[in-house]
């Protein structure tokens, strides 16, 4: 049987301040403030290819080209956009939440910031987002949740879209979920802060390599909101637009640009 040797003190020692002194220039390296949140009612979208609706209960999925916007609109309270992404091409590759959020020093994934692979290159960028009401921590609705017996759960959703794209359970990871405004109190407790919503919040996304997606409109789990009635998402599919050398989400943090240099090696 192997033995546990105690760590000496000075090597934890060491190693806090390593990670501190990480921690310190990568916070250094971030906007000092994030921009302002997107205008409310969202403007017209532009250079449309196609948009659909998701009614309340339904999954989607879809393919979206390098630098393609997605755009993700609630219309009313209650909808919710949990959402999981895949590199095309190689569909080993699919979104990181743990990795994204270690990466930028937070958990407030919204306008501004990027959401990267589990091989270190960014996948989709946030570039609008009116609400920054996002969970990026407590995933979707459960199988069979009882206050929702007219749907099926977010797992059970995503489990169809994963057939549908030729994927297994296995290739779904932890799952972003738009419009959902989960906070954390003092305590360590997750709660559900709806004053953050307007009920026609919407989020773009940009995508940063040939990717597929899926997204489930399902009630998240800690919304109040009782009842089968979920409403729709719109979902629309814009052309590519130029990309500025001053883009925030490209230059927010070390960790994005260096995310980028690994899309540009790919």
């Amino acid at each position: 049987m192997l033995q546990h040797t105690p760590r000496k003190p000075e090597t934890i020692a060491a190693d806090r301040a390593r990670y501190e002194d990480h921690q310190r220039r990568g916070l250094e390296a971030a906007p000092s403030a994030m921009p302002q949140p997107s205008p409310l009612p969202a403007p017209a979208p532009e250079g449309v290819i196609w948009d659909e609706t998701v009614p309340g209960g339904w999954y989607y999925t879809a393919r979206l080209q390098k630098g393609e916007i997605l755009r993700l609109q609630a219309n009313g309270f209650g909808a919710s956009a949990s959402f999981a992404a895949w590199r095309e091409g190689d569909v080993t590759e699919r979104q990181n939440l743990p990795d994204t959020c270690k990466l930028q020093w937070t958990t407030d994934l919204k306008k501004g910031r990027v959401v990267f692979s589990d091989m270190g290159r960014v996948l989709y960028s946030i570039i609008e987002d009116s609400a920054g009401a996002n969970d990026a921590l407590s995933g979707g609705m459960p199988a069979r949740a009882p206050f929702t017996p007219a749907f099926r759960s977010t797992r059970e959703n995503m489990i169809l879209a994963l057939a549908k794209l030729g994927l297994g359970k296995r290739d779904l990871p932890a799952l972003l979920t738009f419009f959902a405004p989960v906070r954390v109190d003092d305590k360590g407790q997750f709660f559900w802060n709806e004053s953050l919503l307007s009920g026609q919040d919407w989020v773009e996304l940009r995508a940063e390599e040939d990717m597929i997606y899926a997204l489930s409109n399902t009630r998240h789990p800690l919304d109040p909101t009782t009842g089968p009635d979920v409403p729709a998402l719109t979902v629309t599919r814009m052309t590519a637009r130029a990309v500025q050398q001053d883009d925030l989400c490209r230059n927010a943090t070390a960790e994005a640009i260096r995310g980028f240099e690994n899309n540009a090696r790919a």
